[in-house]
């Protein structure tokens, strides 16, 4: 298996040169009617083909969510191995959006199906749920190491529901988001430029200064745009962290489809709001 720089290394260089935006591939059914599109395979692959030429060769990261497209089975598999082969291509790191956990030999074949070099859906990193155990995610760990390959772990999300849980408080009196994250810090530790092991963390959720971010690994921050976040939130949101942070947009840009030129300028806006959020800080 060819093993690849470590995605930290390589998610660095990407956000240096074309800067942090992670744009999403989020083809659900309303949108694909707002594109003109029908619900369909054909529908999907139009779109989906549509955002990669328009901006995998200018954004850092492409994150398609696997559940767009597993909802019309194998043909809709076979969209996403093509798009993910073709963001790749352009020179886009794609984060598989696919929050799979589990344990044991079913959580290694998980990893297997994206993070092993060799698999159709081959992806730079994934997202992973961690609330089987941080330990059950042992078995994508090891593969992303052996691979080159990152992993984004939930740790505190944009939805209300997930306050439930990631910020219920542990017999040590550290909340479950705080334990999520020190276990990631662990993972990077020693790693330059940036480890390879990154947090969910939304950017919707007002003031976090009582959580350590500062993982020595990126952020994968959902809810800027249609969620109500903006840029010039990230600074207040993430503090000394907001360095790592990779901005997350989806319907934002989406929106301006299917045309690839709004799609374009879409996106190269929200870059340049995000560089002069970070310039400011």
């Amino acid at each position: 298996m060819t093993v690849l720089e470590p995605f930290g290394a390589r998610l660095r260089r990407a956000m240096d040169e074309r800067g942090p935006l992670c744009v999403g591939i989020d083809p659900h059914a309303s949108l694909l009617a707002e594109w003109g599109l029908a619900d369909d395979v054909s529908g999907l692959e139009r779109f989906s083909r549509t955002v990669v030429e328009a901006v995998a060769d200018r954004v850092a990261v492409l994150k398609p969510q696997s559940a767009f497209f597993e909802r019309f089975g194998s043909r809709g598999v076979a969209v996403l191995e093509k798009s993910v082969a073709e963001a790749r291509a352009a020179g886009a790191l794609v984060v598989m959006d696919a929050k799979r956990g589990d344990i044991g030999s079913t959580m290694a074949a998980y990893a297997e199906s994206f993070l092993h070099k060799d698999a159709p859906l081959f992806s730079d990193a994934l997202t992973v749920s961690p609330y089987l155990g941080y330990g059950s995610l042992k078995p994508a760990v090891d593969l992303a190491r052996e691979s080159g390959a990152g992993l984004f772990v939930l740790a505190l999300t944009s939805n209300p529901e997930g306050g439930e849980v990631q910020h219920a408080v542990r017999s040590d009196g550290r909340s479950v988001g705080a334990t999520m994250l020190a276990h990631l810090a662990a993972e990077n530790a020693g790693e330059e430029p940036l480890g390879s092991f990154g947090a969910v963390v939304g950017a919707t959720l007002g003031d976090l200064s009582s959580y350590d971010l500062e993982v020595n690994g990126p952020l994968l921050a959902p809810g800027i745009g249609a969620q109500g976040a903006t840029p010039a939130d990230l600074p207040r949101v993430f503090g000394a962290a907001v360095r790592n942070v990779v901005p997350n947009v989806s319907r934002g840009v989406l929106r301006h489809g299917p045309d690839a030129t709004a799609l374009r300028t879409a996106a190269d806006r929200f870059a340049d709001e995000v560089r002069a959020a970070l310039a400011a800080s």
